[in-house]
């Protein structure tokens, strides 16, 4: 009999944060940005902001967190967003991923909205 249930890496929303960081880095993200929101949200513990040089490069972002959170059994939830590519959110559960253009990033400036929040060092 097949065990049905998931089993994820117990590790720290900041070590996986941390992780995913190294992913987008590794992919040519740009200005990765890793912010503990844990004590300002009831949604997420971490968010991760990033951006991508083109709806394509987006996309390959979001699509290499996805087929690596599988391979290191890290819980994935959701993605929105991919379709048009401008900007893409990964739900990680604990980690929310914004995967955006630079122009978006810009204009959205989420990094305003979390000006409270503890920047990480990666």
């Amino acid at each position: 009999m097949l065990n049905k249930e998931k089993k994820f890496q117990d590790i720290s929303s900041e070590e996986k944060a941390r992780i995913v960081a190294q992913w987008l880095d590794e992919k040519q993200g740009e200005d990765v940005i890793v912010l503990d929101v844990s004590k300002i949200s009831s949604v997420t513990d971490m968010t991760i902001i990033v951006s991508a040089r083109g709806v394509k490069h987006a996309k390959a972002l979001a699509e290499n967190i996805l087929q690596r959170s599988a391979e290191e059994k890290l819980e994935f939830l959701s993605m929105e967003g991919h379709k048009t590519g401008e900007w893409v959110l990964v739900d990680l559960n604990d980690v929310l991923v914004h995967i955006f253009l630079v122009e978006l990033r810009d204009f959205y400036n989420i990094e305003g909205m979390w000006s409270e929040a503890l920047t990480i060092d990666i």
